[in-house]
């Protein structure tokens, strides 16, 4: 099937080259406005050969197509524009894409033929860049080429009504409401005016659906809700037009009925009318629509505003799904609109595990997201670079057709002057070169014994950095009457971000263990501080829940970055065993001692510390664990990988501990430590490694 397609294909191609040679003549320029027939045919030609190799999906040949026919004077250079960028857009190359219809749209004076292309150019990289989010420069586009258009008997009500609604969006975005007003009446007139032609089979309403359910949402993520409400009932109308044509698709039918149902609940629920939210959303989920994976993810936008937080975190959890059919790349926006919200989702919901492997989530693809960022830059450089390239080439081949014959005996002389110049400059060339050479090796090598000595000063400082990190947490082991303690942290790299700290007074003992976000030195920073606020707190007798409000309340000020911190705090009476404590966000403990020798603490979720101002973090209470060994641990132990990069485990742990025979604290966390070096199998840390284990009486 794949053969015929290409012989297809080829013959195209043949017959499309018999018809060029026959249309063509002495002329090779595009310029000009000659109707002749052979005109007409030649450029129903080309476009049958653009639609041959587009229906065989062969995007380069289109590209190279462009570039052949423009430089023979057969198609303009705002059509070659177009058809390069479509065809890189096709091969999801966007930042090349964006290149090209740049180029598209720098025409001056925008001649008749030239008009469809400049605005299909202009509607298609107006929306690419506001779906980047970067409005200024969907503005730069947008409104230029609306000024152009307007009025143009060629230009297409549709492409306009777009640009109307990206420059409304772009102008609602950047906090110019009255104007977005203005531009969205632009757009809906025109969307208007597209459908009071000729619509054989319902596309032109179709997309006047789609663009003004645009507008709604837009109007609804800036908060204006009224506006929004009058675009979602414009939707509304719209929609039951088309629903009365004998050709309407019942599927595009449910959706958008779906989506104006949601809207509706949205804006019930914004204005206080909860009765008539809730029956708009009742409404929505009876649609087919609510049911797919699209849908259980916008139906998330109304249950997070309503605080159900249960039924959005179990919608969400076919995001990871969702995103992997759709090849998605978690950059910077997609973290933003999906794996955020899906954490503070299943915070609100109370599901700790859930919350902490989404941070986990968030953490790992943020990392992505800037190298992705940074990739995304450099390529749009080395495109706008290949693009000046290009224009270049262009311009010299039209140069040579038209002026070829002016141009031999002057490009003789000037070969024959290079030479010259070359001959003399070798002699010289020839007699620097050694010296040269020696004094680049000598540069050479200056900069690598600089480059070491950067290394070796480095290297010295983290050591140092490592030494005092080490230096602020307490000895690994604590013994006291009726008390046997012993605590063990390992970092991943030469500096970590766990903690572990004790602060005994009399009969009563404050322990605590953490895991900040992120490695290295910056978590050293945020780890040290902790530990600062953790012993101050301490010493004036807080109760673990006082001491987390106290440090988020902290770390929350000014906090750039968006550090945070899980953690365990604890207070033991050493007299009669009562354990108050504080779970922030953090692994459960394990308590031993009962019928099956050990199980994972119960407790209630609190969100890890650094997040949010003003959080009150609630504590709980064990009447007594004497005789039970206690054990914390950060996540560097549970998810230790070996090279397969197959996990360590809760259950793994769980079940180590169960069948260790407890003889001392040190003995069950050096234990654990050598069951996870086992199983690393020799793969290097993936985390910072912290473990404590403690028995009272």
């Amino acid at each position: 099937m794949r053969d015929l397609r290409k012989w297809r294909l080829k013959i195209t191609l043949i017959l499309t080259a018999v018809i060029l040679m026959s249309c063509g003549g002495n002329s090779r320029s595009w310029k000009g406005n000659s109707k002749s027939a052979k005109d007409s045919l030649k450029v129903s030609a080309i476009d049958s050969m653009i639609v041959a190799v587009e229906e065989a999906k062969d995007y380069e040949r289109k590209f190279a197509l462009a570039d052949s026919l423009e430089k023979t004077g057969d198609i303009s250079p705002v059509k070659a524009n177009y058809w390069r960028g479509t065809a890189l857009r096709s091969m999801k190359k966007k930042a090349a894409s964006e290149a090209y219809f740049k180029k598209a749209l720098e025409v001056e004076e925008l001649q008749e033929k030239d008009v469809l292309y400049y605005s299909r150019s202009a509607r298609i990289l107006s929306q690419m860049l506001s779906v980047k989010n970067d409005y200024e420069a969907t503005l730069r586009v947008a409104t230029p080429a609306v000024q152009k258009l307007v009025g143009n008997p060629k230009a297409q009500s549709g492409d306009l009504a777009v640009l109307y609604y990206v420059i409304g969006s772009a102008q609602m975005y950047l906090g110019h409401a009255e104007d977005a007003s203005e531009s969205y009446e632009k757009s809906f007139e025109q969307y208007m005016k597209s459908i009071s032609k000729k619509d054989t089979n319902g596309s032109r309403i179709r997309s006047a659906i789609t663009g003004i359910n645009n507008i709604t949402v837009a109007c609804l993520n800036t908060q204006h809700y009224k506006e929004g409400k009058k675009w979602n009932d414009r939707t509304d109308s719209l929609l039951y037009v088309y629903r009365l044509r004998p050709d309407a698709d019942s599927e595009v039918c449910d959706h958008y009925r779906a989506r104006i149902r949601l809207f509706n609940a949205l804006t019930a629920y914004e204005f206080g009318h909860r009765a008539e939210a809730e029956a708009n959303y009742a409404a929505f989920q009876k649609t087919d629509y609510a049911a797919t994976e699209q849908g259980q993810l916008d139906a998330n936008d109304y249950l997070m505003k309503a605080h159900r937080f249960e039924e959005a975190a179990k919608n969400f959890r076919m995001l990871d799904h969702w995103v992997g059919v759709r090849g998605m790349k978690m950059n910077l926006d997609n973290i933003s609109m999906y794996l955020i919200p899906k954490y503070r989702a299943n915070i609100g919901a109370g599901r700790k595990d859930s919350a902490i492997y989404v941070a986990n989530q968030i953490v790992n693809a943020y990392d992505s997201a800037l190298v992705w960022s940074k990739r995304d830059d450099t390529a749009e450089m080395a495109t706008i670079y290949e693009t000046h390239q290009k224009e270049e080439e262009l311009a010299r081949s039209q140069y040579e057709l038209e002026k070829r014959g002016h141009d031999i005996a002057r490009q003789r002389m000037i070969s024959f002057g290079i030479g010259i110049l070359l001959l003399t400059g070798f002699l010289g060339f020839y007699t620097l070169n050694k010296r040269k050479a020696f004094k680049l090796l000598q540069d050479a090598y200056d900069q690598l014994e600089e480059a070491t000595s950067a290394r070796e000063r480095i290297e010295s400082e983290l050591r140092i950095a490592r030494d005092i990190q080490m230096s602020m947490i307490p000895a690994s082991n604590l013994e006291s009457e009726g008390l046997d303690l012993f605590a063990s942290m390992t970092p991943a790299k030469e500096v970590g971000g766990d903690l572990y700290d004790y602060f005994l007074e009399k009969d009563h003992l404050y322990i605590a263990i953490g895991d900040v976000s992120g490695k290295g030195v910056p978590a050293s920073l945020f780890m040290a501080q902790v530990i600062r606020l953790f012993r101050a707190m301490a010493k004036q007798h807080y109760t673990p829940a006082d001491i987390c409000t106290r440090i988020n309340n902290e770390l929350t000020e000014n906090n750039e970055n968006g550090m945070f911190i899980t953690m365990f705090i604890g207070l033991i009476d050493l007299n009669s065993g009562r354990l108050d404590f504080c779970n922030a966000g953090h692994n459960p403990p394990v308590l031993g001692g009962d019928a099956d020798g050990g199980n994972f603490l119960k407790m209630i979720p609190n969100a890890p510390i650094g997040l949010w101002q003003g959080l009150e973090y609630e504590g709980e209470y064990i009447d007594s664990i004497k005789g039970k060994p206690l054990f914390i641990y950060t996540d560097g132990l549970n998810e230790a990988e070996n090279p397969d990069l197959v996990r360590f485990g809760d259950d793994h742990m769980l079940e180590v501990l169960r069948e260790t025979h407890f003889t001392s604290a040190m003995q069950v966390v050096e234990s654990l430590k050598r069951k996870v070096e086992a199983h690393r199998e020799g793969a290097e840390p993936n985390d910072d490694l912290t473990m404590m284990c403690l028995k009272v009486g």
